[in-house]
């Protein structure tokens, strides 16, 4: 009798000993990257025609193998990035992110955790409640309050302002008028206009000299609206702007927003993990009385990205903004105390963001999360330090960990700001670190984010003295 012929493997199925040994090497990749990650440029970026040309062509019917695939994809299209994580970005807001929230991410993404319903992931979906639990800890709102994972603080801020209008104005937004500063983030645009609210409904106020809302501008600006028969209804807060770290007095403006039954909502999305640190949690003051936060643990919680969270302070608002259930969901609608997620945001697939935050601290401990952020707070200060010692006029201190600074040469306004933004492009190709600009008060001016706990003096030293490079350079080109 001749022997039987072996089934073929299913499609898209791969031999253990094959992915153990593609397993094996992306792993290898990674704790290379990690070991050699302040060898490597922070930012390089590639001539598009290149690119398109380097990876354009039809795809393929017939496959190669993966080891191959995966070692084409990283000497062809992986450079090309900026790392965030690198100890010497210092651009706009670095994600400078850890190795175990990768491991997670790894786990989650082998295992394609979903966490949609709790008949989907009930086991994902109750880490992720006591993670929310964590956070809502750490920013001091009620028990009770809720909140979700969502991509990133533009997401987080759009489903704010969607419980808002619903808890506030049944969702007729018509007249409504949502207010905040003119150093609030875009995401506050963006979801303002993904939700239907017209320009005129946006009200962009001016700060003051030190780049904050000043409560009685806000103030004057509702009663306004109120006389003209408008509807104000939510207020968004700054607990850390992009531009500077700057943060709003928090406290006189939840105040504000209670005498005039409006919602509070803080924009935390880069500073608002200064919470964990005493020195951060003095500076945020008020932000406890918001009515939602929008967090990205992808910055300052040092998580990979995408990880975004809204949190609510009123039970039941995300749900009133988004809660629907077709017939074909009627089988995971759940039961008391089951907790579909799909229910709190625009999602209704989704993957498990919670778990890398919450394998980082229980892995790490608060204690050293906290560590790390006042590490980000001295660093600030000592950046500086040495760009005051160093020529560099100091726009805004360092707040929150970010410090702005300018240089005159005697040149009009014009040619000074060309130079600045010379400046940033030097920095760009000289390969090493990256800086971001800026205007503040009509001008260009450079600044540094320095939340990267694994950043040193020395490349604080180093990116200094590039700087003053860069400035030579750019002023010959002009």
């Amino acid at each position: 009798m001749s022997a039987p012929e072996s089934a073929p493997n299913p499609p898209l199925t791969v031999p253990a000993a094959e992915l153990r040994e593609v397993g094996h090497l992306v792993v290898d990749l990674l704790v290379d990257h990690w070991r050699e990650l302040e060898t490597i440029t922070p930012v390089r970026v590639g001539n598009p025609d290149e690119l398109r040309e380097r990876l354009a062509g039809p795809a393929p019917e017939t496959g190669s193998a993966p080891s191959a695939v995966i070692e084409h994809l990283v000497a062809e299209v992986l450079p090309f990035v900026q790392h965030g994580d690198h100890p010497r970005f210092f651009a706009r807001i670095p994600g400078p992110s850890n190795p175990l929230g990768a491991v997670a991410d790894y786990l989650a993404a082998g295992l394609n955790v979903f966490v949609g319903s709790w008949t989907g992931g009930s086991g994902p979906a109750a880490l992720e409640l006591t993670v929310i639990d964590w956070l809502r800890e750490i920013f001091g709102f009620p028990e009770g309050s809720e909140g979700a994972f969502v991509s990133g603080g533009s997401v987080a801020t759009l489903n704010a302002l969607a419980a808002a209008r619903a808890q506030l104005l049944d969702g007729d937004h018509a007249g409504a008028v949502v207010y905040f500063s003119d150093q609030t983030h875009s995401a506050v645009t963006r979801g303002l206009r993904t939700l239907g609210f017209g320009e005129e409904q946006a009200r962009r106020l001016p700060t003051g000299s030190d780049l904050r809302l000043e409560p009685e501008v806000l103030r004057a600006a509702v009663a306004e609206d109120r006389r003209a028969g408008r509807r104000p209804f939510c207020v968004v807060a700054n607990a850390g702007t992009t531009n500077t770290g700057a943060i709003d007095p928090l406290g006189e403006i939840a105040a504000l927003c209670r005498d005039e039954g409006l919602w509070l909502h803080v924009d935390a999305a880069y500073g608002g993990p200064a919470m964990i640190s005493e020195r951060g949690r003095a500076l945020l003051a008020g932000l406890e009385q918001a009515d939602s936060v929008a967090v990205d643990p992808h910055k300052w919680l040092f998580q990979p990205y995408e990880c975004g969270v809204v949190l609510v302070r009123r039970p039941g608002a995300l749900a009133r903004a988004f809660a629907l259930h077709p017939e074909y969901l009627a089988d995971v609608s759940g039961n008391d105390g089951e907790i579909n997620f799909f229910d709190r945001g625009v999602q209704l697939t989704r993957g498990s963001r919670a778990l890398k935050l919450w394998l980082t601290i229980k892995s790490f401990g608060l204690a050293e999360v906290r560590a790390a952020i006042d590490r980000g707070l001295d660093l600030g200060e000592e950046a500086e330090a040495l760009l005051r010692d160093a020529g560099w006029r100091i726009v805004t201190p360092a707040r929150l960990a970010i410090v702005s600074f300018r240089r005159e040469d005697g040149s009009d306004a014009a040619g000074l700001d060309a130079r600045h933004l010379g400046v940033v492009t030097e920095m760009l190709s000289g390969g090493v670190a990256a800086i971001s600009s800026t205007v503040l008060h009509g001008e260009v001016v450079l600044r540094m984010c320095t939340i990267n706990p694994r950043t040193t003096t020395e490349d604080l030293r180093r990116t200094v003295a590039e700087l003053d490079r860069a400035w030579a350079a750019a002023g010959a080109a002009a």
